[in-house]
Formats: C-alpha cells, structure tokens, sequence
C-alpha cells in the first residue's frame, strides 16, 4: 500500500471517529509530522504516516521525540491496524484541563479582524 493510500484510510478513520485530521505544514520547519489529529474533548495528536515497513527518517523521527517531550500525544503509523491503535491511543488521552480552554476561547474572540480593535 502507497503511503498516500494509508494517509487517505486514517483520515477517513479520524472523520468516523468525529474527529478532524488536518494536514501539518509548517514552512521553514522540516520533518514535522504529516498530521494534526484533534478528537471530541480536545484530544490531539501529531502522526506520522508511512508506507508499511518504513520507518520515520532521523530528522522526523526528532520532531516527533520534540513534541513529545512538550507533552504532545506522538505516533508513526505504517499500516491499518496502527491507525486504528493511534487513534484508540488519542481518544484515551486526557482531555486538556478547562481552564486552559476557557482561555483560548477567550482569546479567540479578540482575534484580529474580530470586532472593534481588530478590524
């Protein structure tokens, strides 16, 4: 199976589950993984996505070890019974503490282009 073929099912799989699967680039940052994956209750991931049997480049593979050291859920993913892994893995997290959301939300409706300072 090609790698983009993998990255097709798991995405499908993340939007059955509810969730969303965006594609992460970050220019300027090589190596970070293919995919953000956010669950209901603010669970989230960052995956890697692989053809089966390759592993993630050195490079990938300490972006990854970076994330995770921020507390960051971290996977590699090769075939389709480790997407479904991943995903179990992501939807047991514990969902991020509330006031942390209230805060962003908080944050979100001051955005510029939102409202009178932001326009």
């Amino acid at each position: 199976m090609r790698e983009s073929e993998l990255e097709k099912r798991f995405c499908a799989l993340v939007m059955r589950a509810g969730g969303r699967a965006y594609k992460f680039v970050s220019p300027g940052n090589a190596g970070v993984p293919d995919r953000l994956v956010v669950l209901p209750g603010g669970r989230i991931g960052f995956v890697e996505l692989k053809r089966p049997g390759q592993g993630a480049r050195k490079l990938q593979r300490f972006k990854l070890a970076e994330l995770a050291g921020l507390g960051c859920y971290t996977a590699v993913v090769d075939s389709e019974g480790r997407a479904a892994e991943v995903l179990d893995e992501i939807a047991g997290q514990a969902p991020w503490m509330r006031s942390v959301d209230l805060r962003l939300a908080g944050m979100a409706s001051k955005a510029p282009g939102k409202g009178a300072g932001g326009q």
